[in-house]
């Protein structure tokens, strides 16, 4: 014991003085029990909606109204066609439409079945199944009620026609393996250049780049630029196997796509760059990309529907890059969509890419000290 305290003493003074360890150790705990708490959610609400009641009449608004109560869905916005659903959905302002035919009222006014559709962006399949049960659930209790009310009368009142669209199939495989692009760049390229910097001054040859004319801007640049390749190399080959082994429906631009990682993959190099210039050893680099990864998984809508989140998360997630390259991911692989949609995403990617740079070049000193 004489020798074995001494050894004690002096690795729990060795972690108080490693602060980055320390605060990693204690609040890894803290982040993760918050985040695994409110971000598991698959009981999703609130999916925002669009209604388009062609009928305007009070039975048509009983129903609109009947399927709001059920507080899966939260109307967004009225619109006076299709076509304005259309847009709302394929842009993400809606991820479900109700559409009330003008002959709504006067079918239950006579007797025949009337009917009414709900659009699903099926995209998402947990936030598709939640729609597809809260509106089963209204025509059901619906139709007992006028059954109830009505003498003689054998037919169905009411007929929910609902239409996925997107994921007609409700494939979880559909929802993921796009979604798996931005997870597999940011996990590798963050890592790979949170090591960048470290890995050259624990090596010593950090002191042969400082001695060069090169400047920092320049030094940063030429970190990222290899690994450019690297991520689309890795975007290409989780495509492919998407398309050939999942069978997955690319329906978009790859051009488009290809042209958008370019900016997410710079982002994600940046944000390495910008870790490797906080730490001191690679350790710490590997600890710190951890400790962000896990927000990326949970929060960006990669495993489980923001809907879900209370709206602190939701708001917290956008600072996530990875957040915005998913909706751009499945808006153009899954729903066709072009650039005009996606442009707030493309313009906070490339607001990501810009900082995260500059941060990067803003640490970093051609010093050893």
């Amino acid at each position: 014991m004489r020798r074995l305290w001494p050894m004690v003493r002096k690795e729990f003074i060795q972690m108080r003085r490693d602060r980055l360890t320390l605060g990693v150790m204690f609040g890894i705990p803290v982040v993760q029990l918050l985040m695994f708490g409110f971000a598991i959610q698959t009981d999703v609400r609130h999916i925002p909606t669009i209604v388009v009641d062609q009928s305007r009449t009070p039975e048509s608004r009983d129903i609109v109204r009947a399927l709001e109560n059920t507080g899966n869905f939260r109307i967004v916005a009225y619109g006076n066609d299709r076509a304005t659903l259309d847009d709302a959905i394929a842009r993400g302002r809606a991820q479900a439409g109700i559409v009330v035919p003008s002959d709504y009222a006067r079918n239950l006014g006579r007797g025949s079945t009337a009917t009414f559709q709900v659009i699903i962006d099926a995209s998402d399949p947990l936030s598709s199944q939640s729609a597809l049960a809260a509106a089963a659930g209204v025509a059901q209790q619906r139709n007992l009620e006028l059954l109830a009310a009505a003498t003689g009368r054998t037919t169905l009142p009411l007929e929910p026609r609902v239409r996925p669209r997107y994921n007609p199939g409700l494939r979880s495989a559909t929802y993921i393996v796009p979604g798996l692009i931005g997870l597999i760049l940011t996990m590798t390229m963050v890592l790979i250049t949170a090591t960048a910097v470290v890995r050259e001054r624990e090596r010593g040859t950090l002191e042969q780049l400082i001695v060069t004319p090169i400047t920092k801007t320049e030094l940063m640049l030429g970190k990222i630029a290899p690994y450019v390749g690297v991520g689309l190399f890795q975007m290409t080959a989780v495509l492919l196997l998407g398309r050939f082994v999942f069978d997955i429906p690319y329906v978009g631009s790859l051009a488009l796509l290809y042209a958008v990682s370019l900016l997410y993959i710079v982002a994600s190099l940046s944000l390495g760059l910008f870790i490797s210039t906080l730490v001191r050893t690679q350790q710490q680099a590997m600890q710190m990309s951890f400790f962000f990864m896990l927000p990326s998984i949970l929060l960006s809508g990669f495993m489980f529907p923001r809907q879900a989140m209370p709206v602190a998360f939701q708001w917290i997630s956008l600072l996530i890059p990875l957040t915005h390259f998913l909706k751009i991911l499945r808006g153009i692989l899954l729903k066709g969509v072009g650039a005009g949609p996606i442009l707030p995403q493309i313009l906070v990617l490339c607001g990501f890419a810009v900082a995260l740079i500059g941060l990067a070049v803003r640490r970093f000193h051609k010093t050893l000290d």
